[in-house]
């Protein structure tokens, strides 16, 4: 599979705030210019990820054995798998991406425990239909049984114009009842304009790119049951001493408008 590297993808650009080395110098070009208007960026992908590994223990712990996490970007460990199986080897866990680049590392994310399982989906996100059907998910999970969605910092590259909320609806359709719906989203709330210029920024490199405000995002969880402490800035999310580690000690409250995010755990009645 060619990987085009004369154009950004946002997994890339995620992997250069993460400090990864998988990424070309057009994620890098782009990456650099938001960090000139956003130099928390960083912090801000290391907060959302934190998130990501709490939110699943948390699911992990409520019983929750199957996980489809939709956006998976570029390796980084603990990837959701190893959290999961930590708190229950048995887990089952199908990652989906459609950037080149995480193919190629799609091994580093089918490592697993022996009494679980790990398997890839390469397709796009605006495609459920294509992702519920791949025989990989369907040899992995069972989705007549419960399955926690997992939609990490992936929802503000999908614009209104390519339907997010019919996306994320036809893909709690087609799981069980007990299942949740794991989501975290940039968001102009905290600082608008540098928002504004981040999302410029995303366009320009031809990434589509829509930032939401809370009750926007908050429109994805409808019909569901928000888990407290319900839709919050990320590090808010039932926080670890050690969570965010590089903030000199800074507030809580603080840390909003550097980490610019709203994340939320929510069960499907």
């Amino acid at each position: 599979m060619d990987i085009d590297v004369a154009r950004p993808h946002p997994a890339r650009l995620y992997d250069f705030y993460l400090g990864g080395k998988d990424n070309y110098e057009a994620d890098r070009i782009y990456a650099e210019q938001v960090q000139q208007v956003f130099p928390s960026v960083g912090m801000a992908a290391r907060v959302n990820r934190a998130f990501m590994h709490r939110a699943t223990r948390y699911l992990a712990h409520e019983g929750v054995r199957q996980f489809l996490d939709i956006g998976t970007g570029i390796p980084t460990e603990p990837n959701l798998h190893q959290v999961a199986q930590e708190v229950e080897p048995q887990a089952r866990v199908v990652y989906v991406d459609n950037d080149p680049i995480v193919f190629a590392h799609a091994r580093a994310l089918m490592t697993s425990a022996p009494e679980g399982r790990t398997t890839y989906v390469h397709a796009d996100a605006t495609e459920p239909e294509q992702i519920l059907a791949a025989p990989e998910l369907r040899n992995a999970l069972r989705l007549d049984e419960p399955v926690a969605v997992s939609l990490i910092a992936l929802l503000h590259f999908i614009p209104d114009e390519q339907r997010p909320y019919d996306i994320v609806a036809t893909l709690l359709d087609a799981v069980a009842p007990g299942s949740y719906l794991v989501i975290s989203h940039a968001t102009p709330d905290f600082d608008p304009e540098t928002f504004d210029e981040i999302q410029r920024i995303y366009r320009g490199g031809g990434m589509p790119c829509q930032f939401r405000t809370r009750g926007e995002i908050a429109g994805f969880f409808a019909g569901l049951a928000v888990a407290d402490p319900g839709v919050v800035p990320p590090h808010r999310w039932w926080p670890e001493v050690h969570v965010v580690g590089d903030t000199d000690g800074e507030s809580l409250s603080g840390l909003d408008a550097r980490v610019g995010f709203y994340a939320a755990v929510a069960q499907k009645p």
